[in-house]
């Protein structure tokens, strides 16, 4: 009868020194971004942010949460693909004076997040807005 308790309660160690690393595979990031940006069609200040996984699954949703002013966002990566470089980063794609996050590399995965195409063409259409016309100043 020892024995068979030795076994279950070697099984319930491994078991529970396996939860144990996978929790410590989370794949979160804090990053620095130094200037406003646009994600999931809010615009988020500068600041530090640190990127989540809520699921160890590389398609899971992501959360960026401002380490500023706890302000969140979730973010549904359209695919992911395991990282070459252990150098975790964020990219943005500019349009116009806006910036947008589009890519997220973590240690494990890159995540590339959506931009919509209708926000590219309104930032798009709103820097067209704002240079200013030459103009013509009558004066006799």
């Amino acid at each position: 009868m020892k024995k068979y308790a030795r076994i279950i309660v070697a099984i319930t160690l491994l078991s529970g020194l396996g939860v144990a690393a996978k929790a410590e595979i989370r794949d979160d990031i804090v990053v620095n971004v130094p200037f406003e940006f646009v994600v999931g069609g809010k615009t988020l200040p500068e600041g530090t942010y640190k990127v989540s996984s809520l699921s160890l699954d590389k398609f899971s949703t992501l959360l960026l949460t401002s380490r500023d002013n706890g302000t969140s966002v979730f973010m549904l990566p359209l695919e992911g693909e395991s990282a070459s470089a252990e150098k975790p980063n964020v990219s943005f794609q500019g349009v116009g004076d806006q910036r947008f996050l589009s890519t997220i590399q973590t240690t494990s995965n890159v995540y590339y997040i959506p931009v919509s195409h209708s926000a590219i063409m309104e930032a798009a259409a709103k820097s067209r807005d704002n240079v200013s016309a030459p103009g013509s100043s009558g004066g006799n």
